[in-house]
């Protein structure tokens, strides 16, 4: 029973972080776009935005932000391979609980301290410095989720560690598992 909802919460996760991480990488080429229009609005129609910048500017800042979870989802993240390449695989896990610990502390306090940031940017109506002086208020919501999102990430990760160090066996089934069930094989 227990181990079932681990699976639910652990499949879940996976959805929820692999649905957005590949949704917001929209802002790729929105990105190059605003900047691609901003090049050719001041260098040929000699008509400079006041908006391009702060556009890319935030885009880029959401696709970083929110492809953090799917970056740890994908294990894109770097790790010091001196040390991590020489230990078995239970100690691998052990340090990915250790670094997980660690980092959901991390996130605890950009969730708080954006939080804080919301409240006021709403109190104070504050404004990016620029020309167009866009709110900033959405920054900050975007902040709590996407450190949501890495938080939830990496508790679904711990827990796919703990059961396997535990009982010796994958919570949820692998990639290759996946691909072999889809084949038939």
């Amino acid at each position: 029973m227990f181990a079932t909802l681990l699976r639910a919460y652990c499949s879940s996760v996976e959805f929820l972080v692999s649905l957005i991480g590949r949704s917001i990488s929209i802002l790729m080429p929105l990105i190059a776009f605003v900047v691609a229009f901003e090049v050719f609005s001041r260098y040929f129609l000699n008509a400079p935005t006041i908006w391009a910048y702060d556009l890319s500017l935030f885009f880029s800042s959401y696709l970083a932000a929110l492809g953090g979870a799917y970056a740890q989802q994908r294990q894109a993240h770097i790790n010091v391979d001196i040390l991590y390449i020489s230990v078995s695989a239970n100690v691998k896990r052990i340090f990915h609980l250790l670094s997980g610990s660690l980092a959901i502390f991390f996130m605890a306090i950009i969730i708080l301290v954006s939080y804080q940031k919301f409240g006021e940017a709403m109190q104070f109506n504050y404004r990016r410095m620029s020309e167009w002086a866009p709110p900033m208020h959405h920054f900050w919501i975007m902040l709590i989720v996407a450190a949501s999102l890495i938080v939830l990430q990496i508790t679904s990760d711990m827990f796919k560690d703990i059961y396997h160090l535990i009982t010796g066996q994958d919570l949820l089934p692998t990639e290759e598992e996946d691909l072999e069930d889809a084949h038939g094989n």
